[in-house]
């Protein structure tokens, strides 16, 4: 930029025509960072049933949740005391209790009842319908209209993930197959509601406030917790719980909403198909579960609706 001064004037100011595509060029790197964030994000999800898995080793299912609550809650405390983060608003405050009861109790509790009887595997395709569920009670939360083709493909979805959870427990839906639809519901209102706040305050602050907000509960439960259910640790048990306290339930978060805040959510959404693949990969490689055809067949189905309802989206 240069400054121009005129006799008969106020000085103008001429800026380069390379200043502003020096400008453009910065915000090249901005998005490709936010896509590594995300794509970094989707994979720490993705590894959050393998190290529920590893957990309940060693962990009852009321110890796991309660502890990784716990110890994401100290974590997030710590950054939020250390950059001395205000206070949420009041009027913010009812949307986090949504988040902390959808993403930080309700869905690792559910998830994990449902993974004492479940594959991985299994949990997996069932689970890869959480972004067509988002999408459904973002269009609610929102407002949206959502055009036919995305109806269309939400419930074509829908239905492979139904028929096979039906095919595969022979005939009827198990109770772990009921824990995981309703993890479905509770986690797609934690994550709309929290993609809305994440529009008023930075994404990680929204999670951290979140897991603040339930240590006065989740405290009390993993001592009541610990002291009820037998706890063997092991290599295992102990690195699955440090991961979804530390990867899943705090770290995989923060690199999930900074991306999605850089790229957009749609963009994000893209990245998010491959989770229920990379589960899959994961529990051949870390549990050593065998697959069956229908689960890789299922998951590339929702896969390919999902993709359908973004476009559609526009």
């Amino acid at each position: 930029m240069r400054v121009q001064s005129s006799a008969t004037g106020p000085a103008t100011i001429a800026v380069d025509t390379g200043t502003s595509q020096l400008a453009q060029a910065s915000q090249e790197p901005s998005r490709a960072t936010g896509t590594l964030l995300a794509a970094l994000g989707v994979v720490a999800f993705s590894l959050t049933f393998p190290a529920t898995a590893w957990g309940l080793e060693g962990f009852g299912p009321w110890s796991l949740v309660a502890v990784r609550s716990v110890l994401a809650a100290l974590i997030a405390g710590a950054c939020l005391l250390a950059l001395r983060v205000p206070l949420p608003d009041r009027r913010h405050r009812a949307g986090l209790a949504v988040v902390a009861a959808g993403v930080v109790v309700g869905f690792p509790l559910l998830t994990t009842l449902a993974l004492r009887t479940s594959t991985t595997a299994h949990a997996a395709v069932v689970v890869g319908l959480l972004p067509l569920t988002t999408a459904l009670f973002s269009a609610l939360r929102m407002g949206t209209r959502p055009s036919r083709t995305f109806w269309t493909a939400a419930l074509a979805g829908a239905a492979a993930v139904i028929a096979f959870t039906v095919q595969q427990s022979g005939g009827a839906l198990t109770t772990a197959d009921l824990y995981l639809f309703a993890a479905l519901l509770v986690c797609a209102a934690g994550y709309t509601e929290g993609g809305r706040l994440a529009g008023v305050m930075p994404g990680w602050q929204v999670i951290g406030w979140a897991l603040v907000l339930c240590l006065p509960f989740t405290l009390p439960a993993a001592v009541v917790a610990w002291s009820y259910e037998p706890v063997h640790p092991t290599l295992h048990s102990v690195s699955g719980l440090l991961w979804v306290a530390a990867g899943s339930q705090f770290l995989g978060l923060v690199v999930w909403y900074r991306g999605m805040a850089t790229i957009g959510i749609p963009k994000a959404s893209q990245l998010q198909l491959a989770q229920p693949l990379l589960t899959l990969v994961w529990s051949v490689l870390l549990l050593g579960e065998h697959l069956t055809v229908a689960a890789p067949l299922t998951a590339a189905a929702v896969l390919v609706c999902i993709a359908v309802t973004q476009r559609a989206r526009g």
